[in-house]
């Protein structure tokens, strides 16, 4: 499928990180389920690398968010940690994999979740026609 829009950009790496065991949101959702990658905007979101009548090409910044449940603090760590690496060997050609941020404790409704985010980012192009 070709990528024609950012919402192509996005359903490309939910789509790749698809294989991994967890649920993937392309989006922010209302409620998560663990295991889950979240994909959500970075900042900056667009870095604009090449603008000109003809071509827009800018750099997308993502982040994607590991979470599992927080029932035992090792078990959990051990999950998130093998998430995280499931997330890297699932990511598409293109997709660059920066800094992994440290775990940390978020409450999400009744449930605690440990979560690190992950810095992604790949290139947009699109042709002005």
């Amino acid at each position: 499928m070709p990528i024609e829009s950012l919402l192509d950009v996005r359903t490309e790496l939910a789509t790749a990180l698809s294989g991994v065991a967890a649920s993937v949101y392309p989006v922010a959702p209302e409620a998560v389920i663990p295991p889950a990658c979240v994909i959500i905007p970075d900042s900056p979101w667009l870095e604009s690398t090449l603008l000109n009548g003809a071509v827009t090409k800018v750099k997308v910044n993502f982040i994607v968010t590991a979470a599992v449940a927080n029932n035992a603090n090792s078990g959990a760590l051990d999950q998130l940690e093998a998430l995280i690496i499931s997330i890297l060997g699932a990511m598409p050609p293109g997709y660059v994999v920066g800094d992994v941020q440290r775990p940390s404790i978020v409450s999400v409704g009744a449930s605690n979740l440990l979560v690190a985010d992950l810095n992604v980012s790949t290139y947009f192009t699109q042709e002005n026609n």
